[in-house]
């Protein structure tokens, strides 16, 4: 992920809890008072979401200590200690909920992310993500889904050309909306086609797509119809797949296989900030 992209994120997320104060944690303690939480896991998972918390608190205080003790893609047990933060009391409640909130949204969709892919073991298939993502976390959301060891369709309407249906009724056809793609961007941009039918399959082949989706197809039509899509026009499967039936159509010889599901779809991995009641010993990472 981009450095400035997350702190600018970041910034923006904490504009939006914070205001203009925290009116429980200022109203209660001083600058001067200070303490640590720790993070725990409440469930077993992947772990996604280190720089986060580093640059999520360092961003409300320049003095809180922070270190997080698992990497990104970490497997972890429930109870684990993932991270201690250091710091005046204010800071860190101030910070708590946003970063909490990321974190846990973040290491549900890689573990989400990394069962999708443990169901395609023995195949040829590669699970990606799509654009169904939370407005203002696709970032977040997309480095989650690698970190599950999964991988990113394209990244918005900027970086690739997909014609799906509406364009292609909009265009008038296939063969039309692919043309046009194609004189317009160049020979450096893939142009993806979404195929629904036989027909549209053999449409999109001779209009030379470089990328053919099958969109809500059944994985046997799939299977059937793989053998007529030449080996540079690479394949990919779509529509109303789950963890629970993606195993049938990775046996179809498909190459790629996106879920929607897994970032609109996803449950947070349960992560919770346990305090140390005022007065106690410190025991860092015990």
């Amino acid at each position: 992920m981009n450095g400035i992209k997350i702190e600018e994120a970041l910034k923006a997320f904490f504009i939006e809890d914070i205001g203009d104060r925290d009116l429980s944690g200022e109203s209660i303690f001083s600058e001067a008072e200070t303490g640590g939480f720790s993070f725990y896991a409440k469930e077993a998972g992947i772990f996604c979401g280190k720089t986060v918390i580093e640059r999520g608190f360092r961003l409300i205080d320049e003095h809180v200590f922070v270190q997080v003790r698992e990497r990104d893609g970490e497997w972890v047990e429930k109870g684990e200690c993932l991270a201690r933060i250091e710091g005046s009391y204010r800071s860190l409640l101030a910070g708590e909920r946003v970063i909490l909130n990321l974190v846990q949204r973040m290491s549900g969709i890689a573990t989400t992310a990394a069962l999708a892919v443990e169901q395609t073991k023995g195949t040829a298939a590669k699970i990606c993500d799509t654009r169904k993502t939370t407005p203002g976390l696709r970032m977040f959301e997309k480095y989650a889904v690698r970190t599950g060891g999964a991988f990113n369709h394209r990244n918005g309407l900027y970086d690739a050309v997909m014609l799906k249906d509406n364009h292609i009724a909009f265009a008038g056809g296939i063969k039309q909306a692919v043309v046009k793609a194609k004189e317009s961007c160049g020979h450096t941009v893939k142009v993806e086609v979404e195929i629904e039918t036989r027909e549209q399959l053999e449409e999109a082949i001779d209009s030379g797509a470089d990328i053919i989706m099958f969109d809500n197809c059944r994985p046997a039509d799939i299977a059937a119809w793989l053998p007529l899509v030449p080996d540079h026009i690479a394949t990919e499967a779509s529509g109303g797949i789950t963890l629970e039936n993606i195993r049938d159509y990775a046996v179809t010889g498909i190459e790629w296989i996106s879920l929607g599901a897994l970032t609109h779809s996803a449950r947070a991995l349960d992560i919770s900030a346990r305090a140390e009641m005022k007065g106690a010993v410190s025991h860092g990472f015990n």
